[in-house]
């Protein structure tokens, strides 16, 4: 299988695989310990979690802390149900943003979707025309999980502090790749999205900031979030976040030249998004008539998507290709390939190959 599918989740580095098999049993059997215990074994796993938050918390920006969730879904939900005033969010955010209207609404808030422009952009004349007193929240991707698009948070934070706002980040698809937003003042990222493991990820809280917590119970992160955490899990995303901060530059030059590669293979082929304010790493394209059902049929051997893995199957178009104007048409004939540190430029070049082989069979 050759893997083109770095947004839906990345390869385990070895160091977090390395640093999570201590805490999963240990050569001397004792990492198993409790973090929340004080007893000796409490205490070693307690400093393993504690070593793995200084170094996810060493790719924020300064001036916040860090709380340890299930992933970025819990961090983003988190967020938006335990803040104050309405909330307002743009057309490509992900569901975890988007679903949480209901329950926001519930709490007599209003939340309102405003439109991006059709590179994927938020709309910031929208976004200034609709922010107003009454606004608590705005809630903003970094970089599109779909479309790869970067969004300008400094714009969108200036226009939130003018009417007494707070930003909330989406930033899973920008952790550990380029350098966070440090205008916003809460980030939700996942470990798995930069080589770590899944079922793991954390909310960073601007200093001075306080939330609702949405699970109550023995109050393990603070006033935050209540729940046993895993050590294994914390070590491994300490591990990950570590060898990214190490390697980002070379991480970032590296996708550069794959992306050169991939979009000179794809030549006639309409890019979907920004073509200059993304990240590299995300190529999202695509061919009028082209069946994509039976494309990943066909090049089964090679691992892309038709969209998000978190709407895959639903058998509606993306909301997102559907939010930068594409008809349904357009959008159901669309791809995505990611590609990242562990992608090899051979691996590349066979993966293409065999879609390129299937496009032609398709005779469009």
């Amino acid at each position: 299988m050759i893997y083109l599918d770095y947004q839906a989740t990345t390869p385990l580095a070895p160091e977090a695989r390395d640093a999570m098999l201590r805490w999963l049993d240990g050569a001397d059997g004792q990492g198993f310990g409790n973090p929340h215990s004080s007893h000796r074994l409490g205490r070693s796993a307690a400093a393993a979690v504690e070593l793995a938050r200084d170094r996810v918390a060493a790719l924020f920006p300064p001036g916040g802390s860090v709380v340890f969730t299930s992933g970025a879904t819990e961090a983003l939900n988190t967020v938006l149900k335990g803040s104050r005033g309405n909330v307002l969010t743009f057309a490509t955010e992900h569901s975890a943003v988007r679903d949480c209207a209901v329950p926001v609404e519930r709490q007599e808030r209003q939340f309102e979707i405003l439109p991006v422009g059709d590179d994927g952009i938020a709309d910031l004349a929208a976004l200034r025309g609709a922010a107003n007193k009454q606004t608590g929240i705005i809630a903003a991707m970094m970089v599109n999980n779909e479309i790869g698009s970067i969004n300008p948070l400094a714009d969108i934070t200036a226009i939130a502090r003018e009417n007494g706002a707070l930003v909330l980040c989406d930033g899973v698809q920008a952790y550990g790749r380029i350098e966070m937003a440090g205008t916003c003042d809460f980030i939700a990222v996942s470990a798995h999205k930069i080589h770590g493991p899944k079922g793991i990820g954390a909310l960073w809280i601007r200093d001075g900031l306080e939330i609702d917590p949405l699970l109550h119970g023995g109050g393990q992160e603070g006033a935050v979030r209540s729940g046993t955490l895993s050590p294994a899990l914390c070590a491994g995303f300490g591990a990950a976040a570590k060898v990214a901060a190490e390697r980002m530059q070379d991480d970032a030059d590296h996708i550069a030249a794959l992306w050169i590669a991939a979009r000179a293979r794809f030549d006639g082929w309409e890019l979907n998004g920004s073509a200059e304010a993304r990240w590299q790493g995300n190529l999202n394209i695509r061919k009028q008539g082209l069946d994509v059902a039976r494309l990943m049929s066909d090049a089964r051997n090679v691992c892309f998507s038709a969209g998000s893995a978190c709407a895959s199957g639903s058998g509606r178009p993306s909301h997102v290709l559907k939010a930068i104007g594409l008809d349904d048409a357009a959008a159901k004939s669309s791809i995505r390939l990611g590609f990242g540190r562990y992608t090899t430029m051979e691996e590349l070049d066979q993966g293409i190959d065999a879609i390129l082989k299937a496009v032609k069979e398709q005779r469009l």
